[in-house]
C-alpha cells in the first residue's frame, strides 16, 4: 500500500444531555482528545486542526482557541462556512492533504450547545462562554440568499424543503394523504435505529401513524416529528492520518477505515431556480461519481446513512440512485437528523463517526450522503474497511441552466411549489410560493389571507392558477 494513503483511525461522539451543558469550545477539546487517544496520537503532535462552523457561539479564533486547548502548534487550520456538507469537504480535503504528502495527521471536530443556549434562553439568563468574538462577524453564509428570498423572508429550510417537498408530490401525482403515509412509513425505521443508538437525542421506537398524526406543523407539510431536531447539545470528531503514519503509531489494521472515494455537486442556489423544482440533477451526478472513484457500485454497500434534515432529502437521494426507501439495510445508521439529532452544519460528522464504529466492527463498505444550504449541495462519500478507489477531487459540478426569477411580477402565474409556515402555537401565519410565469421566470410569493392558506392545506395546490400583486419588492399571491 501507498504509505501516503489516508486512512481515519481516530473517533469520538458525545451527547449531552442535562442542560445546561458544556460550551462548543469544551466539547471541541473533548472529542478531540477523544479520538486522538484513540487514534494513539498525541494531541500536541496534530498537524492540522479543522472545524465545522457552529451555530451556538461565535468565538473570537475558534481553531487558535482549540489548538492552545490542546497545546498543539498545527501548520494548517480551517474553520468552514455554514454547511450540512461541510464535515465531508473538511475530511476530503485533509485526506486530499495526507495523500499528496503535505500532512501526516489532522483532527476535524464540531459541536453544537443550542439545547443549553435554549436552557439559558428559557431562564432569561445569556451564555456565559468563553473568548466571543468582538465586533461579531457576519453569518457564515457561503452565499448569500437571493434578494427575492431575502425580500419574501425565505431563507429558513423549514420553508424551503416543504416548496419541494409539494412540487415533488404533484408531479408524481401522489395525493397529500399518501405522502404524509408514505413520509410515516420510511421515517419509522429511522427512530427504531435512532432508540438503539447510545448517542441519539431522541430514543422513542414511533409507529407511522404516530409520527404523522397528533403534532403540529412547522412548514406544511412537515410536521415537527418529521424534520430535524437542531437544538441538540452534541460534538464529534475524527482523526486521520497517513497509513505510514497509523504504522508508526501501531494503530491496528482492523481499526482503520478508508475513504475510498467522495464526490461533491451543486444544484442552483436559489430554489426558484431549479428546472425541476422537486428533482435533483447534482444528487445523481454525486452519487455517480463517488461510486465510480470507489470501484464499488449501490449494492456493495453494509450500510446507508443518508442525509434526512427533511424527507424530501431522502426521497431526493432515492430517486436518484434507485434505492428503494424501504430498502432493508436502512436508510440510517444513526437514526437521522430528526431522531439522532441534527446539530446545525456538524451531523455528517456523526454519521461517519457511526458509520466507521460499523466498518470496524463488521467489515464492508458504507454511504455517507450530505446536504447543504436548501438542498443546494451533495456530497457522497465511500467508506470501506479495505483500502483502495480513488480519492478525487471536491471541484463543484453545475448541473443546469437557471431559471430566471422576476424580483417583482404582477399578473397571472401558476403554483410551481408552495408550504404554508406555522408558528410555535400550531397556528398558520403565512403561505409561500413559487410561481411561473408567462415568460418561462419564475417568482416568489406571499399568501396573507387566512382562508386561502386554510384552502392551501385542504388540497393540492400545484397548479391552480394565481393572480399575483406586488409592492415592488413582495409579490402576494390571491385565487
Amino acid at each position: 500500500m501507498d504509505p501516503r494513503t489516508p486512512c481515519l483511525i481516530g473517533a469520538a461522539q458525545r451527547t449531552v444531555r442535562e442542560q445546561p451543558g458544556p460550551e462548543p469550545l469544551d466539547l471541541w477539546e473533548e472529542t478531540a482528545r477523544a479520538a486522538a487517544a484513540q487514534a494513539r496520537l498525541p494531541v500536541e503532535r496534530l498537524e492540522s486542526i479543522q472545524i465545522v462552523h457552529t451555530d451556538s457561539w461565535q468565538y473570537d479564533t475558534p481553531t487558535g482557541r482549540l489548538a492552545e486547548r490542546l497545546g498543539a502548534t498545527p501548520g494548517h487550520t480551517a474553520y468552514s462556512k455554514v454547511s450540512g456538507t461541510a464535515p465531508q469537504t473538511l475530511i476530503g480535503e485533509a485526506a486530499a492533504r495526507i495523500a499528496a504528502g503535505e500532512l501526516d495527521s489532522a483532527l476535524i471536530t464540531g459541536a453544537e450547545a443550542l439545547a443549553t443556549r435554549r436552557a439559558y434562553r428559557l431562564a432569561g439568563e445569556h451564555a456565559p462562554w468563553s473568548h466571543a468574538a468582538d465586533p461579531r462577524p457576519p453569518y457564515a453564509w457561503e452565499r448569500p440568499p437571493h434578494p427575492s428570498e431575502l425580500a419574501h423572508e425565505l431563507f429558513l429550510p423549514v420553508h424551503t424543503y416543504p416548496i419541494m417537498e409539494t412540487a415533488r408530490r404533484a408531479a408524481l401525482g401522489h395525493t397529500i394523504e399518501q405522502e404524509m403515509l408514505d413520509r410515516g412509513r420510511m421515517m419509522a425505521p429511522m427512530t427504531r435505529v435512532a432508540a438503539a443508538n447510545p448517542h441519539a437525542w431522541r430514543r422513542t421506537p414511533r409507529t407511522p401513524e404516530e409520527l404523522i398524526d397528533g403534532n403540529r406543523f412547522v412548514g406544511w407539510p412537515y410536521n415537527r416529528s418529521t424534520v430535524a431536531v437542531i437544538e441538540v447539545d452534541q460534538a464529534a470528531a475524527v482523526v486521520l492520518a497517513s497509513t505510514a503514519l497509523a504504522d508508526r503509531l501501531g494503530v491496528p489494521s482492523d481499526q482503520r477505515v478508508y475513504l475510498r472515494g467522495w464526490a461533491y455537486a451543486e444544484d442552483t442556489w436559489e430554489v426558484a431556480a431549479r428546472p425541476a423544482l422537486g428533482a435533483s440533477q447534482a444528487v445523481g451526478r454525486a452519487a455517480e461519481s463517488a461510486f465510480a472513484r470507489a470501484g464499488l457500485t449501490l449494492d456493495d454497500m453494509r450500510a446507508l446513512d443518508v442525509y434526512s434534515c427533511f424527507a424530501i432529502a431522502l426521497r431526493q437521494t432515492c430517486d436518484a440512485i434507485k434505492l428503494d426507501p424501504m430498502d432493508p439495510r436502512g436508510l440510517t445508521v444513526t437514526g437521522g437528523l430528526p431522531y439522532a439529532g441534527g446539530p446545525a452544519s456538524d451531523y455528517v460528522l456523526h454519521s461517519t463517526v457511526t458509520m466507521a464504529g460499523l466498518l470496524r466492527a463488521g467489515g464492508g463498505h458504507g454511504l455517507v450522503t450530505g446536504v447543504g444550504m436548501h438542498l443546494t449541495k451533495h456530497t457522497y462519500a465511500i467508506w470501506s474497511a479495505e483500502p483502495g478507489g480513488v480519492l478525487g477531487g471536491p471541484e463543484p459540478v453545475f448541473t443546469a441552466e437557471p431559471v430566471p426569477i422576476a424580483d417583482s411580477y404582477e399578473g397571472p402565474a401558476v403554483v410551481a411549489g408552495y408550504t404554508v409556515a406555522y408558528d410555535k402555537d400550531g397556528v398558520p401565519w403565512r403561505g409561500i410560493l413559487v410561481a411561473d410565469l408567462p415568460s418561462g421566470a419564475r417568482a416568489y410569493a406571499h399568501v396573507t389571507r387566512e382562508e386561502l392558506m386554510a384552502d392551501a392545506v385542504s388540497r393540492e395546490l400545484v397548479g391552480q392558477r394565481v393572480e399575483l400583486t406586488t409592492d415592488g419588492k413582495v409579490n402576494v399571491a390571491s385565487w
